[in-house]
């Protein structure tokens, strides 16, 4: 079991509070050393060898890298749909600010399995792409214009409507950053009509009378940084008469879905959360 107060420092770390040196030094704090500091990172961070729950080559799926022309110009996703599929409804999968990464394409190939064509775009095209190493990805997703960010997002909710193989019904699910980035698209797409984000941050409550698609909000008990948002969130959805529902998973950490970070990972939490959001979106795409 990891200290909380080490889950929450390296929180703020990899959401860039704090530089490499200064986390190190204040792990090393509350580790007892630098080698006990150095001993606890394999814990903390991810480690990608544990992403596959669905493998790559899985037969029933059809997965390819796959471009669409968005507002910083052609960007690059990865997209997969269940094998011979026809009209299907599609799901906008956004990563976290580690990048387009093995658990991301991972969590799309869960949701091809249960019928969906899922897309999950990298954010960091423009810039060359998601590298491998996490951190260094984080730092290039703080660099991006969010205005443009958003609406190359909005630009793949487009792409996926129009699908050859898309029923024109289209989702979203985000985490981390990618929570906060769905949140947006409930605001600013026309062609999402559900949204799931994973402990993202809200949109202004200036903006929530945008938001048309209905909502399903997961949050961690444990993220602070996150929830200090909810009460105005919840307020201006009711204000607006936007339809959600919301659950808050006690005791668990941000992040709590990720399966490649055994410090932050809640297998009983992420277990609930999935199986809510496998039946909301096929109760709002597919019936």
């Amino acid at each position: 079991m990891v200290d909380q107060n080490i889950i929450e420092l390296y929180d703020a770390y990899s959401h860039q509070e704090m530089t490499r040196r200064q986390f190190m030094d204040k792990l090393a704090h509350i580790a007892g050393g630098v080698a006990a500091a150095y001993a606890m990172l394999p814990i903390l961070e991810n480690n990608y060898a544990f992403a596959e729950k669905i493998p790559a080559d899985d037969k029933r799926l059809n997965a390819e890298v796959i471009t669409y022309p968005a507002k910083s110009g052609t960007i690059k996703g990865y997209e997969v749909m269940p094998a011979g599929a026809g009209k299907i409804p599609a799901v906008l999968v956004i990563h976290e600010n580690k990048g387009l990464n093995p658990h991301i394409e991972d969590v799309a190939r869960r949701l091809a399995v249960e019928g969906f064509l899922a897309l999950a775009p990298d954010a960091l095209t423009s810039k060359g792409g998601s590298p491998a190493d996490p951190e260094v990805a984080a730092g290039m997703i703080k660099e991006l214009d969010m205005n443009e960010t958003v609406q190359n997002f909005v630009a793949a909710a487009a792409y996926l409507k129009t699908h050859p193989h898309s029923t024109g019904k289209v989702g979203v699910v985000g985490f981390c950053w990618g929570g906060a980035m769905a949140n947006q698209m409930a605001v600013h797409s026309t062609d999402i009509v559900a949204t799931v984000p994973y402990y993202g941050k809200q949109p202004g409550s200036e903006d929530v009378g945008k938001i048309k698609a209905e909502l399903l909000l997961h949050y961690a008990g444990l993220d602070e940084r996150i929830n200090a948002g909810i009460p105005d969130f919840t307020k201006a959805l009711d204000a607006a008469g936007v339809v959600y529902t919301m659950y808050i998973y006690e005791g668990a950490n941000h992040a709590f879905n990720n399966d490649t970070n055994a410090a932050r990972y809640n297998k009983e939490a992420a277990d609930l959360a999935w199986k809510r959001t496998v039946e909301f979106l096929t109760a709002k795409l597919k019936e």
